[in-house]
């Protein structure tokens, strides 16, 4: 399982892009049960990068926090699921 420090985001409402203020991050489609497998991303040095899975297009943005994203509806997180 991948690490649940590693912020975890999704884009079940279908945006055309999702700003989100970490470079590394994982990539989960849609939220469960219509999760794509959960991707780890690596932008590098990069400012976009695109999920192979989904095809969503995640953007840097410095001036976001780790954990949150742009639209704020794209944070998926993996510790609460696992409480459920």
């Amino acid at each position: 399982m991948a690490d649940i420090r590693t912020p975890h985001f999704h884009n079940t409402a279908g945006h055309r892009s999702i700003r989100v203020g970490v470079r590394e991050f994982m990539c989960i489609g849609a939220r469960p049960p219509f999760d794509h497998p959960h991707v780890f991303l690596d932008m590098g040095d990069a400012d976009e990068m695109v999920c192979p899975y989904c095809s969503t297009l995640y953007r840097y943005d410095e001036k976001i926090h780790a954990g949150e994203t742009d639209p704020p509806d794209g944070v998926w997180n993996a510790h609460a699921a696992h409480t459920l």
